[in-house]
């Protein structure tokens, strides 16, 4: 048995959770990688591949730690992934598939999984991965020293972990799990080899060591990660087009926060790719053809604005309403993403398993009845424009981050100018420290957030009572809801697709119903690269992938 109890009292979980916005969503349906610049799908099995050569991506920010337990970061993924893998990996419809694992069964009674392991796989430091090493990785996770608080809180169903023979292991669980299999395939979930991380300790994250088809040659702080081919790699990659090693290699990611240097130093050719690509540069890149654009919808929680449902006036739902109707949410999603990005109607993106298109098409934006509704609540307009009610004005206090990752802060700037039209005296904080701020329900009005994440489970980490951030989850809106509680627990051990995905349907409908939340937009994955570069395929929840990518004269 595993002693997970520390991890409910450590609510420093809160952060590594958090830092998971924008970025590691949810369970997607089929999303196919595009080619923006010939408009072709990226599936013809190439004939003849050059391999070798260098590549260089560009990042938008540093990650946290190459150690794939204790990461929190979508941008860590993107690295991680070409080091690591998982017992299992998650396809476009939905199905979970082999990975490091070959196959599996599961008891009668849903509670226990006994996987049968590939043979002959190596670490990169040449140590061999097999039913220990996965026992090893589990106990790990839950190893306080670790620090690996999501991975642990998506193992919380995990009773023990028995090796069966040298390739085989059995996981036993407390309750039937609807989310077991999809959570294997998480990249918090990834193998890394037991030796270099007890000899490396909480250092791992500078010197990771898996099984992947790029191991790790060198790490400088915030300005670059360089990965080499894995010469002995014959593993079974997702979506992959070939077999045994990978085509590049020398695989570099750079680490260039600023937008316009990022994408300029593809178009100049100091680099082969570059990632977030801003709005305005997608629509120049598409007209004038000098670089190709690949471009996925990521799957789970889209950027969200999330109401404090504890603070007055917001803790009444007619005054949220009020405060709903007086955000344009289309002006502000096409006057800052130029047509480029979607706009989100739900707790989840369109292409999250559960999303519920019949919410698509309710606006909610009415300026008059966003006025009716306040003065019906006795709050009445000053000479100054600013609504009073018993000597107190109607503010809304929106806490920004310090970087204006997607324009965030921008968005906050236009609801502010829009909620002037309706009497709201709205109070921007920004701040480079949010965790001590979130863990006070008193201390803000309203928070933006997102995740990618691989199965809808994660709705009980924003949306239950019992996941506060006070008490180390992402309830944002500190949203209490007795039913939305039942319906999220239900969903976690449903067996059944079919009422699985009613319930999440039934969740969204309240959370909207009760404005819980305000969802604004769906963030598209973009990736700018120079016409020699081939071959960049993405995973079901849009995380780069870069096994195939090759080199062309």
């Amino acid at each position: 048995m595993f002693n997970k109890k520390p991890y409910s009292l450590i609510i420093t979980v809160m952060v590594i959770l958090l830092a998971l916005t924008g970025c590691s969503s949810s369970t997607s349906k089929t999303e196919v990688s595009v080619n923006k610049t010939n408009g072709s799908e990226n599936k013809d099995k190439e004939q003849s591949v050059q391999a070798g050569g260098d590549f260089t991506f560009a990042l938008s920010t540093a990650p946290d730690t190459l150690d794939p337990h204790a990461s929190g970061m979508a941008v860590a993924t993107r690295v991680i992934k070409s080091i690591f893998e998982s017992l299992v990996y998650q396809e476009k419809d939905n199905t979970i598939k082999p990975w490091l694992a070959t196959e599996w069964s599961v008891s009668d009674n849903k509670k226990e999984y006994t996987f049968s392991l590939r043979e002959g796989v190596k670490f990169h430091d040449g140590t061999d991965f097999n039913a220990a090493a996965v026992k090893y990785n589990i106990e790990r996770i839950f190893d306080v020293k670790t620090k690996a608080f999501t991975a642990a809180t998506y193992l919380s169903d995990v009773e023990s972990v028995e090796v069966v023979d040298t390739h085989k292991i059995k996981f036993i669980l407390k309750q039937p799990s609807a989310t077991f299999l999809t959570i294997l395939a998480h990249s918090n979930l990834s193998i890394v080899s037991k030796e270099a991380a007890e000899k490396a300790g909480d250092k791992f994250g500078l010197h990771p060591i898996g099984t992947g088809p790029f191991k790790f040659v060198e790490q400088v702080e915030n300005d670059r990660i360089v990965l080499a081919k894995f010469e002995e790699y014959n593993g079974a990659y997702p979506f992959a087009k070939h077999d045994g090693p990978a085509y590049l290699d020398k695989l570099t990611f750079k680490i260039v926060p600023e937008e316009a240097t990022r994408v300029g130093s593809v178009q100049s050719n100091q680099l082969q790719a570059a990632e977030t690509v801003p709005p305005q540069d997608i629509l120049a890149i598409e007209k004038s053809g000098q670089l190709k654009l690949w471009e996925v919808e990521t799957g789970g929680l889209p950027y969200t604005l999330f109401v404090n449902n504890t603070t007055a006036p917001w803790n009444d739902v007619k005054a949220r309403q009020a405060l709903k109707a007086g955000i344009d949410v289309e002006s502000i999603v096409n006057t800052l993403y130029l047509g480029t990005y979607k706009r989100a109607w739900s707790a989840l993106t369109s292409t999250t398993f559960g999303y519920d298109d019949s919410l698509e098409g309710k606006d909610g934006f009415d300026v008059k009845k966003s006025n009716q509704l306040f003065e019906e609540l006795g709050w009445e307009k000053g000479k100054d424009g600013i609504r009073e009610k018993d000597g107190h004005k109607l503010t809304l206090r929106i806490l920004n981050d310090a970087v204006n990752r997607e324009k965030r802060q921008d968005i906050s700037i236009m609801v502010k100018e829009q909620l002037k039209a309706v009497g709201i005296d709205v109070i921007i904080e920004t701040t480079s420290e949010a965790r001590s701020v979130l863990a006070d329900a008193a201390a803000y009005d309203l928070r933006g957030n997102s995740r990618v994440a691989i199965d809808p489970d994660d709705l009980l980490l924003f949306y239950h009572s019992k996941q506060t951030t006070d008490k180390g989850g992402i309830n944002l809106a500190w949203y209490q809801n007795a039913e939305v509680d039942q319906w999220l627990e239900a969903a976690t051990t449903e067996q059944d697709a079919a009422t699985r995905e009613n319930l999440y349907k039934q969740i969204q409908n309240k959370l909207i119903e009760e404005v819980a939340i305000i969802p604004i937009y769906v963030f598209p994955y973009t990736v700018a690269t120079s016409l020699q570069v081939q071959d960049v395929a993405f995973d079901s929840i849009g995380y780069p992938l870069f096994y195939d990518v090759h080199l062309t004269q």
